[in-house]
């Protein structure tokens, strides 16, 4: 990793007014999901008491984007990224006036909830996928890696505002006003879109010739070592330990027998550790793939302190050192994929890195629910440490041994 140079360098990308504008919006509302995912999460563990119900909100949240990832890509990568981010934030007020509908009924359907969801998760396949590609057109080449981790830092922000002032809504005004709130917020990306300027946005240079089909796009990037290994990390480390809506709802409602206020407390200091890791990586300027060997070894660490804490006020300690190494993980991961795509390609690389992310979560929640249904959270978060360990072994054996090749032949 190359420091950056400058008083500012951690926040360069904030001298853009289009990336300023862009980056308010999604911190509102990001934070307004945080009001969603938790009201939903307590009416599910409340109505059923499992851990696998609530991995079906998970499934029916994000198993669209496994489906429609590709789809989006080609999309992002054809049609201005702020015209689908338009479009997707005004689907998605409507979705969740809906979902506030039913939630607002005396006996609330899980059925009517996971559809709901499914639509939901539908609409943000596209949003989630254009929102990354959209960056390049924000802010340029020069400044792509630190507004990509930038990017990583609303959303950790995001999760230390709404987690907390989610559990006082709940128990306040109920999961209705919750639902509501959000449905509320999705109107300020809406409006944020609108006041970008796109005589102002960055041009990417687009593939000339016809569009490449699906086997060309795989194709490029199995000849892509480096890519190759940070998206089949991105799937190991998402399955294995990026289901903290499952895992610390269950430990703290659960295991420790905690209320909405204290699961909120739990991710919001969660969040404000994953906020600081943004900040500090934020001052790097290059963030190549083997940065993953570091990273993956430090969330690994902060996984296995939180599974090691026996009570829930240690637990919640230990909950800011979680988020720095959620905070580091993800920016290096957004980061090194988006600097080994080439810009024209970018729409499809990080529809790839979303289904990655979100697309095989589903199956993640799945085996994680079970396990914990047979165990406990804590043994999810030991589970999750021992294979985020092995994930940077597997990223230096795969590319560490290579450079040493390539400069032991440059020295010859």
């Amino acid at each position: 990793m190359k420091a950056a140079e400058g008083a500012n360098g951690s926040l360069a990308a904030f001298r853009v007014p289009n990336f300023t504008r862009y980056f308010t919006g999604q911190l509102v509302s990001n934070t307004g999901t945080w009001f969603q995912n938790l009201a939903i999460s307590l009416i599910v563990v409340q109505i059923t008491g499992s851990a696998s119900a609530l991995a079906l909100v998970t499934v029916a949240q994000f198993g669209p984007i496994l489906l429609l990832g590709a789809p989006a890509g080609r999309l992002a990568d054809s049609v201005p990224p702020r015209n689908i981010l338009a479009v997707t934030s005004a689907i998605a007020v409507l979705v969740t006036c809906g979902l506030a509908f039913a939630v607002g009924q005396e006996e609330p359907s899980l059925g009517w909830l996971y559809g709901l969801i499914v639509v939901s998760g539908c609409v943000h396949a596209f949003e989630r996928v254009a929102a990354q590609a959209f960056i390049y057109e924000l802010v340029g080449a020069e400044l792509l890696r630190n507004a990509v981790v930038l990017s990583t830092v609303y959303i950790s922000a995001a999760r230390s505002i709404g987690p907390g002032l989610a559990g006082v809504a709940f128990l306040a005004v109920g999961p209705t006003a919750c639902l509501l709130i959000n449905a509320a917020t999705y109107l300020a990306v809406l409006v944020a879109v609108l006041l970008i300027r796109p005589t102002e946005l960055h041009s990417r240079v687009r593939a000339e010739g016809p569009r490449p089909t699906v086997r060309e796009n795989l194709r490029e990037v199995r000849s892509n070592r480096a890519l190759l290994v940070i998206l089949a990390v991105n799937v190991i480390v998402t399955v294995a330990a990026m289901n903290m809506n499952v895992v610390l709802t269950s430990i703290v409602s659960l295991s420790f027998e905690g209320d909405a206020g204290q699961l909120g407390a739990t991710h919001a200091l969660n969040a404000v550790g994953a906020v600081v890791g943004g900040l500090l990586l934020a001052r790097y300027t290059r963030l190549g793939a083997l940065t993953l060997v570091p990273a993956c070894l430090l969330f690994s660490v902060t996984l296995a302190v939180n599974a090691a804490a026996p009570s829930l006020l240690l637990f919640l300690m230990a909950a800011p050192l979680l988020g720095v190494g959620i905070g580091v993980y993800q920016g290096v991961l957004s980061g090194a994929a988006q600097g080994e795509s080439a810009p024209h390609a970018l729409g499809r690389t990080m529809s790839l890195v979303t289904m990655g992310q979100q697309g095989v979560a589903p199956i993640g929640a799945l085996l994680v629910g079970v396990l914990i249904d047979l165990t406990s959270g804590q043994t999810a978060l030991g589970v999750a440490a021992v294979v985020t360990a092995a994930c940077a072994g597997v990223v230096f054996l795969a590319l560490g041994r290579q450079r040493m090749q390539r400069e032991v032949v440059a020295d010859g």
